[in-house]
């Protein structure tokens, strides 16, 4: 049995005319252990499936169909204990910026004991051994006196840390990571997301990273699934979307990345912009940024098939593949 298995999740957002589609009917799995990555641009729904996962989502946000099975427990089904329960002890959850998700008027360890002592039963000094466990784990220096520190005392690093080690207190099964170095500079970011790989791996613990960072993505998930518009458009091994990908979307991606251009030229884009929720083309929702559109595509949402090694929601790509292939042939 995976350890998460979504079905046909859609999520909504009210407004004054009814409702804005933000998830349309996506559908995953993660094995145990497993490290997915989403990635994709501002809009393209890889928080809100975050959100949706830990039903987090909060008015007017709802989840409007499908299914959230984790451990063989439906999320959108549990009662508002069960949830409580779930969250930090089974699931948990590493957000952008560790200055909003930490207390400031609370030390850490006050904030982590408060963690582990709201879903075990443990007194002070069990519960701050636990923590002082965990914070020499993500090796944080001189962990007793960061125990009595305040946020605003650390570093942006030393807090991200803070937050891993929050994280793992609860030994959870599945962790969610959304954007957990965007606020960091890159010597920075590189040993954190090292960090996190070695903990998910020691600990046996999947890991679903949210980013919009596909450099990132290679280096620590096994599997990468590519959102647009409330949709996947390609998921399949990280390794083979980063050097094969099908979609021509994911293809953008790729050929956007600042090391695919040579220096002194000007960096590659994909044209145009993610559409908006109140604004959805009909058909693919890619298509008007697509060079490769036809009739078909701006009429009908593809269906996923497989193509490479990903599988793929585009009408074209079996067609695009046979030309790349002929050409390679020549």
């Amino acid at each position: 049995m995976s350890l998460l298995s979504v079905r046909d999740l859609t999520v909504k957002f009210s407004n004054r005319t009814g409702a804005l589609t933000a998830l349309n009917g996506i559908s995953f799995d993660l094995a145990r252990g497993e490290r997915l990555g989403i990635v994709g641009e501002s809009g393209a729904g890889k928080s809100i499936t975050g959100f949706a996962l830990m039903n987090l989502l909060s008015q007017p946000g709802f989840i409007d169909g499908g299914q959230i099975l984790f451990e063989g427990e439906d999320v959108t089904q549990m009662s508002k204990k069960q949830v409580r329960d779930m969250r930090g002890n089974r699931m948990a959850m590493i957000f952008q910026d560790p200055m909003v998700t930490l207390n400031p008027v609370l030390t850490i360890g006050q904030q982590m004991v408060e963690t582990l002592r709201a879903h075990r039963k443990l007194s002070f000094e069990e519960a701050r051994q636990i923590a002082l466990v965990k914070l020499k784990e993500v090796y944080i220096p001189s962990p007793v006196e960061r125990f009595e520190q305040y946020p605003h005392e650390l570093s942006g690093g030393m807090r991200q840390r803070i937050i891993i080690a929050m994280a793992l207190l609860l030994d959870p099964k599945l962790i969610i990571a959304d954007e957990p170095t965007t606020a960091l500079d890159v010597t920075i970011q590189a040993d954190i997301m090292e960090l996190l790989l070695e903990m998910c791996q020691s600990n046996q613990v999947g890991l679903i990273l949210i980013t919009h960072d596909l450099g990132v993505v290679s280096q620590v998930t096994e599997r990468t699934m590519v959102m647009y518009a409330g949709r996947i458009i390609e998921n399949g091994p990280t390794r083979s979307i980063i050097n094969d990908p099908q979609h021509p979307y994911t293809q953008g991606l790729i050929s956007a990345l600042p090391q695919q251009t040579q220096p002194g030229q000007r960096l590659k884009q994909i044209p145009g912009v993610m559409p908006t929720l109140s604004d959805m083309p009909s058909g693919c929702p890619f298509h008007p940024r697509c060079d490769h559109a036809t009739e078909t595509c701006k009429s009908q949402v593809p269906d996923i098939s497989q193509s490479g090694e990903s599988f793929v929601a585009c009408h074209e790509v079996h067609r695009l593949q046979k030309e790349l292939a002929s050409e390679a042939a020549q």
